[in-house]
C-alpha cells in the first residue's frame, strides 16, 4: 500500500477516544486539549474500517483516560476481532467487571501510566494514584491478563524508573514489557526543567541497554531505540495520532496538523502536505539517537510546519511553533555531543 500510493502507511494507529480525564498531570501534553472532545462510536468504527483495508491491525488508545469510555472501548474489541488493541491508561478505573470483559474479548491489553515509586508517582499524577495503580495491577494479574507499563522520564524521577528496584517492582506486579518515554516540552505550559539533561538521559539509556540481559521483561525505550525502527516512526511510517477532535497529526507529541478526520479519509490525511512531508524527510538524522525533528534536530519541525502550512491543534492555548523551538533548540544542541558519543560507541 505504501509503495501503490507513495506514502507512508502506519503499522498501528493512536487514537484518542475522549480528551477527558479523572486525573490532571503535571507537564501532560493531553491536558492541552482540554476536556470536552470525544471520538464517537461511529469515528473510532470508521477508523479502524479504513485502516483495516491498508493493512492495519493495530490500534493504541491515547486521551484523555480512555478508560472513562469503557463500555465503547470494550464494543470496538468485539467489532474488531481481527485486530490488537493497547490502551495508555491511569489504571484508576480497572476493576473486576473491567477484567471479566478483558477476558472475553481476548484482543485488549493495558499499559498503565507509572512515573516511579509512591512519591515520585503521586506528586506528578495526585495523592492516593500510587496506591490505586498498585490495585489495578493486582487486579490484573490475578486473572493473568497480559499488561503493561508505561513511563515517563524526567530530570526528577529518571533513577527511579532506571532502577533495579523499579524493574522489579513491575515484573513481581505481573508487568509483561513498559513503555519509557522522554518528557517532551509541548504546550504553553510545559515545564522545561522537567527535560532531562544528556547525563541523565545517558544514564537512562545504559539502564535500559542493561537489564535487558537480566530481567524478565521487554521494555522499549521511545526515544533511545530508533536504531531498531530505522529513526523517527511518525507521519504514519509506523504511527500516527488521531486526538479526540479528529485532527490527523503526524505524532502524539507533534500538536499539527493539515486535515481532520471528519473531513477527509485516513489514506488522503496520510498523503496531506504535513505527512508527505515526513515522508519525504525521514530519518531526520543520520544518528538514529537523534530522531526527532522536534526535539533533537529542532529546526526542523518548524521546516515541516511552515512547509506543509500545518496549523496547532491545542484548543485551548495554541503554541505557535517558533516557540516550541524556543524549549528544544538548546536541548538538542546539548544532546548531541553525548548522542554522538554513545552513537559511535554502539557502532563499534
Amino acid at each position: 500500500m505504501s509503495q501503490k500510493y507513495n506514502c507512508n502507511i502506519p503499522w498501528a494507529v493512536l487514537l484518542d477516544p475522549t480528551s477527558a480525564c479523572n486525573l490532571h498531570c503535571t507537564g501532560c501534553w493531553a491536558a492541552e486539549y482540554g476536556h470536552q472532545l470525544n471520538l464517537s462510536l461511529d469515528d473510532i468504527d470508521s477508523i479502524i474500517r479504513q485502516g483495516k483495508e491498508l493493512g492495519t491491525y493495530m490500534y493504541i488508545y491515547t486521551g484523555g483516560e480512555p478508560l472513562t469510555r469503557k463500555k465503547d472501548v470494550i464494543k470496538i474489541c468485539e467489532m474488531h476481532p481481527d485486530c490488537a488493541f493497547l490502551s495508555f491508561t491511569n489504571g484508576t478505573l480497572i476493576d473486576e467487571e473491567f477484567c471479566q470483559d478483558m477476558l472475553r474479548v481476548k484482543n485488549f491489553v493495558p499499559a498503565i501510566s507509572l512515573e516511579g515509586f509512591e512519591t515520585a508517582n503521586d506528586s506528578r499524577r495526585g495523592e492516593g494514584c500510587y496506591n490505586n495503580v498498585k490495585r489495578a495491577m493486582d487486579l490484573l494479574k490475578k486473572h493473568k491478563l497480559p499488561f503493561g507499563i508505561s513511563t515517563c522520564y524526567t530530570s526528577v524521577n529518571y533513577k527511579d524508573i532506571a532502577s533495579d528496584e523499579f524493574f522489579d517492582l513491575m515484573i513481581d506486579s505481573g508487568a509483561l514489557f513498559c513503555w519509557f518515554f522522554h518528557y517532551m516540552p509541548v504546550g504553553n505550559g510545559a515545564v522545561k526543567e522537567l527535560l532531562p539533561t544528556p547525563e541523565q538521559r545517558a544514564y537512562v539509556y545504559h539502564q535500559i541497554r542493561k537489564f535487558r540481559s537480566e530481567k524478565p521483561i521487554f521494555t522499549m525505550d521511545f526515544q533511545n531505540d530508533a536504531q531498531y525502527v530505522g529513526g523517527c516512526i511518525a507521519g504514519g511510517r509506523r504511527y500516527l495520532h488521531i486526538n479526540a477532535k479528529g485532527d490527523v497529526e503526524p505524532c502524539v507529541f507533534i500538536h499539527y496538523s493539515n486535515c481532520n478526520i471528519h473531513d477527509t479519509t485516513l489514506l488522503d490525511a496520510l498523503r496531506s502536505p504535513l505527512f508527505q512531508a515526513y515522508h519525504d524527510n525521514q530519518p531526520f538524522n543520520e544518528n538514529m539517537l537523534r530522531p526527532c525533528p522536534m526535539l533533537e534536530n529542532a529546526g526542523r519541525i518548524q521546516e515541516l510546519v511552515k512547509q506543509s502550512k500545518a496549523v496547532n491543534t491545542d484548543y485551548e492555548s495554541p503554541e505557535d511553533v517558533d516557540h516550541l523551538l524556543e524549549k528544544t533548540v538548546p536541548y538538542a544542541k546539548n544532546w548531541k555531543p553525548m548522542a554522538d558519543k554513545l552513537w559511535n560507541e554502539q557502532k563499534k
